[in-house]
């Protein structure tokens, strides 16, 4: 992961964790398509709020962040416990019947996204599902506040992941945001099956 990125969280985990964004509508759909009490890895899971659903829903869940600072927060808020992990250090095969990372992996360098894809393909079991949203673009670059983003078109993406291993989409949709630096984003929302 970018450092210049990672720092900023971990610098700024207290604000970010009080950030009131809204809530992803689309977790609802995403834990109809998991078994009762299935296993989620969530990537990025910041102050917990999609977790804490998760968990109040009966999942088994692994929340990790990359910055120790926020999981500590998150940790705490939840009452459960959250890794600090970069998506580079996952190693787990077929433990996960859903990966949730909801803007995290935008963050992720442009030629590193394959080889991380190329993880949570191996960390998800047969016919797992997996959720990911993006900022749509065509280069990459840095926000106002020096976070760096890969921005992605739909073309550009589909390619990534079809290196990544075989998939078969589920859904594919756009939306607009309000970013924590009160900038709006277009975001491209995927969610894929292991196939």
């Amino acid at each position: 992961m970018d450092e210049p990125t990672l720092n900023f969280y971990r610098q700024n985990a207290d604000a970010y964790a009080d950030w009131k964004k809204s809530p992803s509508t689309r977790l609802k759909s995403f834990l109809e398509l998991l078994p009762s009490g299935g296993a989620i890895l969530e990537l990025g899971c910041g102050a917990g709020n999609h977790s804490a659903v998760m968990l109040a829903e009966g999942f088994s869940v692994r929340a990790t962040d990359g910055s120790p600072e926020m999981a500590e927060i998150a940790s705490r808020r939840l009452g459960h416990p959250v890794e600090a992990m970069r998506f580079d250090q996952l190693d787990a095969q077929e433990a996960y019947d859903g990966v949730w990372a909801s803007a995290c992996l935008l963050h992720v360098p442009r030629d590193e996204l394959a080889g991380i894809l190329a993880r949570i393909h191996r960390a998800l079991k047969p016919s797992g599902v997996f959720y990911a949203s993006y900022k749509m673009g065509e280069n990459d670059g840095r926000d106002s506040l020096g976070r760096y983003y890969s921005y992605v078109s739909p073309e550009w993406l589909g390619a990534t992941y079809a290196s990544a291993g075989p998939w078969i989409t589920l859904s594919s949709d756009t939306n607009v945001i309000q970013s924590f630096d009160e900038t709006p984003a277009d975001m491209l929302n995927l969610v894929v099956r292991k196939a």
